[in-house]
C-alpha cells in the first residue's frame, strides 16, 4: 500500500468535508466560462458526468480511489448544474428608459442615506417593486420582475411606507459596467440579487389612489389582468374611479410584496432607535439590530474598515451567535428557576430550540442577508447537534451548511460574504480542534480569577487571530488593503459587542412595544460610542491601512484551496496548505500592472506613473471609477499635467503641439496620443503630423477620420467592448477589454447597457 493511499485511508472520515469544495469548484467553473453554455452544455453533459460519477461511486465503494474519483465527479457536476440553473432562473434585465420618465410601482423599502456634509439631513432611498414606465414604448408593459432603487429629492419629506403604490418622475440607469477588466462585476451582482437599476427622482413622490370600495384587492397578477383587461379597462362592470394606469398599478401592487410584513416594522424600529440615539451612534445601533446600515456615515465606515472592525457593521455570524447565546442563557436560567420543569424537562435542549427560534426572528428582522442566512444554517446544525447529543460545532456541520447554501444560492461562491464567513468559521473550528486539549489542560491545572481572566483573554486573542488571518487574504483580494492592527481592535470591540451592546439591544427590542426602551438604548449607545472611538483612534495610527494591488483570480483560488487543505486535514501534512496561501498572498506583486486604463464610458484615462496614477478627462461616474482604479493598482490618483506642462521625467506632456486637450505619452519605447477632451465630438480631425509615428491613439470622443493609419481606441470602441486595460511593452501593445474578460453571459448587458425590451404580452398570453 502506498504512503498516499495509507494517509487517505487514515483520514477517510474527513473526505466528506471536501464535497462542498468540489461543488464550489463546479460553480467556479461555470462562472469562469467566456461563453454561456446552452441546455446541452449546461445541464445534459454535467448530468451525464453526475450519473457516471454516481455509478463509479457505487461500483467502487470498497475502493478508496473509486470513492474519491466518483465523489469528485458528482460534487463538481452538481455545483455546475446548480450554478447554471440559478443563472437561468433569474428574470432578464429590462430596458430602462434613457430619458426622464414617470415611474409607478410599490414601495418595497425606504432607507435614510448618510448626510453628504455636516449639518445636513440625509436623503431617502426608495426601492420600488413591480415598476411600470409611462412611455409610449412601454405602454401596457407588465410590471418589472426586478426592483428599482431611486434616490429621492433632498427635501422629500413624504412619509412612505412599504406596500404603498406611488409614482415619481425619475432618471434611471442600468447597473454599471466594471470600472476595469477583471474588476467588480456589478451587473452579475444585480442579475442574482434582483435590481434592474437605480436612479434619482426629479420630482416629489406622489401616492396612487387605490379606492377600496370600487377596487377590491386582487389575488394575483393574472386576476388583475382578467378584471382590467388587456387595455387596462375593467371587464366586470365596475366603473373606474381613477386612471387605467393607476388602476393596474394598484391592482398588481397590493399583493405583489404582501409578504414583506416585516419591512414596516423594521423601518419603525430604525426610526425609533435613531430618534433616541441620534448621529452615528444610532446608525450603528440600527445596523446591528435591524440591518439598516445605509445611514452610517461614510467616515465611520472608513474608520471601521481601517481598524479591522468592518465586520461589526455587517449582520452575520458574530451577531447571530451573540443573539443565540443570550437567548439560550436567558431561557435556560428561566427554565432552571422553575423547579418542576428543571426536574422533568430537558432544559438545555429546549433552551437551544427557543434560542434558534429567536435567531430566525432576528435574521428575518435584519433583512435575510446572505451572511446571516449562512450563519442561521450553521446555527440550525449546531442546535440539532445539541438536541441529538452530538458535538455542536464541527466541520461536518459547516460542510452541511455549505452544501445547502451552494444548492440554494450557488452564486454566493464569488461573493466576499461567503468567502469571508466560511474561511473564518473553518479556521476557528480547525484551530480549536488543535488548541482544545491545551486549553483544557490549562483550565484543569488551577482555578482562580487570574487564571480565568488569562484563559478568556487568550481565547479572545486566539479567536481574533484565527478569524483575522483566515480572512486577511480575502480582504486583500476584494478590498485591496490590509489592516495590521485588527487583533488589538477586535480584542476590545468583540467582547464589548457580546457582553454589553447586543444584550442591551435585544432588551431594548423586547421593551420597545411597552415604550420602555430608552434606558437600554442609551446604555447600548455608551458601548457603541466606545467602539466608534476605538475605531477612530486605530484608524489614525500610522500604517493602519496598507493598500495592496488587485489580487488575480488564480491567487484568490490558491488562497482558498490552501486554506481548505490546511483546515480540513488533521495530520502534519496539512501544513503543506500554507504554501499556496503564501503564493496567493504575494500574487498581486507577481502579475504585471497595466500602463493605461480607460473608463467604461471612455471619458476618463489613467496613466500609471511610478507611485501615482495620473488621471485626465471627465466622467459622470468619476468618483466610483477612480475609487476602483485606486483600489486595483494601490496608487493615489493625480490629475494630468496642465496645458503646456509635462511630468518631471517628460513621459507625459499635454498641449505641447498646440492642440488643446491632447497629451503625448512616451513609455517603454512606445508613443501614445491621448485626446482627453474634444468639444467638437470628433468633428475636428487631428493633424496628420501629430498622428505620425504613434503606436496607439486614444480619444474620449469618436476619432472618426482622425489618424486612420494608427491603432485607435475611442468612445465607440469603449461603447462596444467596455473598459480597457492597456499594457505597453517593447515587443508590442496588449489591450484587454471588459467584454474580452467577461465574455457573453446572461448578466453581461449589451453595449450601452441595453436590456430586454418591456414589450406587452400578446392577447393569447
Amino acid at each position: 500500500m502506498s504512503f498516499l493511499t495509507a494517509a487517505l485511508l487514515a483520514e477517510q472520515r474527513r473526505l466528506v468535508l471536501w464535497v462542498p469544495v468540489g461543488m464550489a469548484l463546479g460553480v467556479a467553473a461555470y462562472f469562469l466560462l467566456s461563453q454561456e453554455p446552452g441546455f446541452v452544455g449546461g445541464v445534459v453533459l454535467p448530468l451525464v458526468g453526475l450519473v457516471l460519477g454516481a455509478a463509479l461511486l457505487i461500483a467502487g465503494w470498497l475502493s478508496l480511489w473509486g470513492r474519491l474519483v466518483g465523489g469528485c465527479c458528482v460534487a463538481v457536476a452538481l455545483g455546475f448544474v446548480s450554478a447554471w440553473s440559478a443563472a437561468h432562473r433569474q428574470p432578464p434585465m429590462p430596458e430602462l428608459p434613457r430619458r426622464a420618465v414617470m415611474v409607478s410601482g410599490t414601495v418595497q423599502s425606504v432607507t435614510v442615506l448618510p448626510p453628504r456634509a455636516e449639518g445636513t439631513v440625509g436623503a431617502l432611498r426608495m426601492v420600488l417593486a413591480g415598476a411600470r414606465f409611462a412611455t409610449p414604448l412601454d405602454h401596457d408593459m407588465q410590471p418589472l420582475r426586478r426592483t428599482l432603487s431611486i434616490t429621492l429629492q433632498p427635501d422629500e419629506s413624504a412619509h412612505l411606507m412599504p406596500g404603498e403604490a406611488v409614482q415619481v418622475r425619475a432618471l434611471l440607469r442600468p447597473p454599471p459596467f466594471p470600472a476595469l477588466p477583471g474588476g467588480r462585476d456589478f451587473q452579475r451582482d444585480a442579475w442574482f440579487s434582483g435590481p434592474a437599476g437605480s436612479g434619482r427622482a426629479l420630482g416629489r413622490v406622489e401616492p396612487l389612489v387605490c379606492p377600496q370600495a370600487q377596487y377590491p384587492a386582487l389575488n394575483s397578477n393574472n386576476e388583475a389582468r382578467a378584471v382590467l383587461g388587456g387595455d387596462g379597462v375593467r371587464t366586470d362592470g365596475v366603473a373606474p374611479a381613477a386612471s387605467n394606469a393607476e388602476d393596474l398599478a394598484c391592482a398588481i401592487s397590493r399583493p405583489y410584496w404582501s409578504f414583506l410584513a416585516l419591512e414596516p416594522l423594521r423601518e419603525r424600529i430604525d426610526r425609533r432607535i435613531r430618534t433616541v440615539l441620534p448621529g452615528p451612534t444610532g446608525a450603528v445601533a440600527s445596523t446591528v439590530l435591524t440591518g439598516e446600515g445605509a445611514a452610517v456615515p461614510r467616515a465611520v465606515r472608513e474608520e471601521f474598515a481601517a481598524s479591522g472592525l468592518a465586520h461589526l457593521l455587517a449582520v452575520a455570524g458574530l451577531h447571530l451567535g451573540i443573539v443565540l447565546g443570550v437567548l439560550m442563557a436567558v431561557s435556560r436560567i428561566g427554565l432552571s428557576a422553575w423547579m418542576w420543569a428543571a426536574l422533568r424537562w430537558p432544559c438545555k435542549e429546549i433552551a437551544a430550540l427557543l434560542a434558534l427560534l429567536g435567531g430566525v426572528a432576528y435574521v428575518a428582522l435584519t433583512g435575510l442577508h446572505l451572511p446571516a442566512l449562512r450563519s442561521l444554517m450553521m446555527a440550525a446544525v449546531v442546535v440539532l447537534g445539541l438536541v441529538a447529543g452530538r458535538r455542536a460545532v464541527s466541520m461536518r456541520g459547516l460542510a452541511l451548511a455549505a452544501i445547502v447554501l451552494l444548492l440554494l444560492m450557488p452564486q454566493a461562491v464569488v461573493s466576499v460574504a461567503f468567502q469571508m464567513s466560511f474561511a473564518a468559521v473553518m479556521a476557528l473550528i480547525a484551530g480549536y480542534e488543535v488548541a482544545r486539549p491545551h486549553l483544557a489542560r490549562f483550565r484543569e491545572e488551577g482555578r482562580g480569577f487570574r487564571r480565568w481572566l488569562a484563559l478568556h483573554l487568550a481565547t479572545l486573542m486566539f479567536t481574533s487571530l484565527l478569524a483575522g488571518l483566515a480572512t486577511l487574504p480575502v480582504v486583500m483580494a476584494h478590498f485591496g488593503e490590509v489592516q495590521p492592527f485588527f487583533i488589538l481592535a477586535n480584542l476590545v470591540a468583540v467582547p464589548l459587542m457580546a457582553l454589553w451592546i447586543m444584550p442591551l439591544g435585544l432588551l431594548a427590542l423586547v421593551l420597545m412595544p411597552l415604550h420602555l426602551d430608552a434606558v437600554p438604548l442609551h446604555l447600548m449607545g455608551w458601548g457603541i460610542q466606545v467602539v466608534v472611538a476605538l475605531a477612530h483612534s486605530i484608524a489614525h495610527w500610522p500604517a493602519a491601512r496598507v493598500m495592496v494591488p488587485q489580487m488575480p483570480g488564480w491567487g484568490l483560488a490558491a488562497v482558498l484551496l490552501g486554506l481548505c487543505w490546511l483546515c480540513l486535514w488533521r495530520p502534519v501534512w496539512r501544513l503543506a496548505g500554507v504554501l499556496p496561501v503564501l503564493v496567493g498572498v504575494i500574487s498581486p506583486f507577481l502579475v504585471p500592472q497595466p500602463d493605461l486604463l480607460i473608463s467604461p464610458d471612455g471619458g476618463l484615462m489613467a496613466v500609471r506613473d511610478g507611485r501615482v496614477l495620473l488621471v485626465g478627462g471627465q466622467s459622470r461616474d468619476a468618483f466610483l471609477v477612480l475609487a476602483a482604479w485606486q483600489q486595483a493598482l494601490a496608487l493615489p490618483p493625480h490629475p494630468f499635467p496642465v496645458e503646456g506642462d509635462d511630468t518631471p521625467d517628460g513621459g507625459l506632456a499635454c498641449g505641447q503641439d498646440g492642440e488643446p486637450g491632447v497629451c503625448l505619452l512616451s513609455l517603454n519605447g512606445r508613443s501614445v496620443l491621448l485626446r482627453v477632451r474634444d468639444k467638437s465630438d470628433g468633428e475636428a480631425t487631428l493633424p496628420d503630423s501629430l498622428c505620425a509615428g504613434m503606436d496607439l491613439v486614444i480619444s474620449a470622443a469618436p476619432l472618426r477620420q482622425s489618424c486612420p493609419s494608427a491603432r485607435r481606441l475611442d468612445r465607440f470602441t469603449v461603447w462596444r467592448e467596455g473598459a480597457q486595460m492597456i499594457f505597453l511593452r517593447a515587443d508590442g501593445i496588449r489591450v484587454i477589454s471588459d467584454r474580452m474578460s467577461r465574455g457573453t453571459r446572461p448578466w453581461v448587458m449589451k453595449p450601452g447597457g441595453h436590456g430586454q425590451p418591456n414589450l406587452p404580452l400578446a392577447p393569447a398570453e
